[in-house]
């Protein structure tokens, strides 16, 4: 019963970590640390836009679709400190090794679903209703990079006021099978009344 109840709160938990570390380190300097937003913010959108640019045009940019190998490892053990103090203060190893296995888990997800979306080759989870809207919702980020900044679950995104589902203004947008229209709704005429 702790190992799944551990496991949702670090699902729910990374949600939220997630959202943090992409708003505040990713997308702008974090206390003279420019990193990861000269990796994210400069270069990976730098090189994928919104447009047919979302997926990968050149094979020499795929080396910027995912982070550097060492910053899940990092990201992780980071992550899991409160989970580590809350092990330490109760005397068991339950909850850090199950919050450490949780979070890893939810990283290699982003990694592995942001290749995706930057690299689509009709892989099986690509054809599944889940990464289809997953995928409109980092498409949106693209173009508005302050919205929408989980990639795995958007629950920080709902919860935060960053989550968008459709574009308020048309743009131009990648198009694909498995990219939703982000367009906004159609406005409904209204009948004149004489």
């Amino acid at each position: 019963m702790l190992i799944v109840l551990v496991f949702i709160v670090a699902v729910i938990y990374a949600s939220f970590f997630e959202w943090k570390l992409h708003k505040d380190v990713m997308h702008r300097p974090f206390l003279g640390f420019r990193y990861a937003y000269k990796a994210h913010a400069l270069t990976h959108h730098g090189t994928f836009r919104f447009d047919r640019t979302y997926h990968l045009q050149r094979e020499s940019d795929k080396y910027t679709i995912p982070m550097a190998w060492w910053n899940g490892p990092v990201l992780v053990l980071i992550s899991c400190v409160p989970f580590d103090l809350i092990g330490w203060y109760l005397g068991t190893w339950t909850i850090p090794l199950t919050a450490m296995g949780t979070v890893a888990v939810y990283y290699g997800t982003y990694e592995y679903i942001h290749w995706c979306m930057h690299l689509p080759r009709k892989r099986s989870v690509e054809r599944t209703g889940v990464f289809f809207k997953l995928n409109g919702h980092h498409v949106l980020h693209h173009r508005y990079p302050d919205k929408n900044l989980n990639v795995v679950l958007p629950l920080a995104d709902l919860c935060l006021g960053t989550l968008l589902l459709r574009s308020k203004i048309p743009f131009n947008q990648v198009r694909g099978e498995m990219v939703p229209d982000l367009q906004p709704p159609p406005s409904q005429k209204t009948i004149a009344h004489s």
